[in-house]
């Protein structure tokens, strides 16, 4: 399917917009500092939330097989809560999917 040059301009011209909006309303609308306990922990939170709702299915269904997956996410979690830094995460993560995954097509 091929779209027309005139139409996918107004495509990205749309998401500029949007994308735009989204950033500039909070600013311009909201000018006192937020003073709710709720509402500040809930802004706190959620680039965590979003990072993890886009990461966490792509770490899953990335590998051969889930079991690998889930053991190198394993790893990865908790050696991030013994205060490892991120290099050494990824790097024992990755290493953890190769090693499960070689173990699993050597016992097949």
């Amino acid at each position: 399917m091929t779209v027309s040059t005139g139409r996918l301009l107004a495509y990205i011209a749309v998401m500029a917009g949007v994308t735009y909006l989204i950033r500039m309303l909070p600013i311009t609308l909201i000018k006192k500092k937020i003073n709710n306990r709720f509402i500040k922990s809930f802004l706190y939170y959620v680039p965590f939330a979003v990072l993890a709702a886009m990461i966490i299915p792509d770490i899953l269904f990335s590998t051969a097989s889930v079991w690998s997956a889930v053991a190198g996410l394993l790893v990865a979690v908790i050696l991030s809560l013994l205060g490892a830094k991120l290099l050494p995460v990824a790097a024992a993560a990755c290493g953890t999917v190769y090693v499960v995954e070689f173990l699993m097509r050597t016992l097949k």
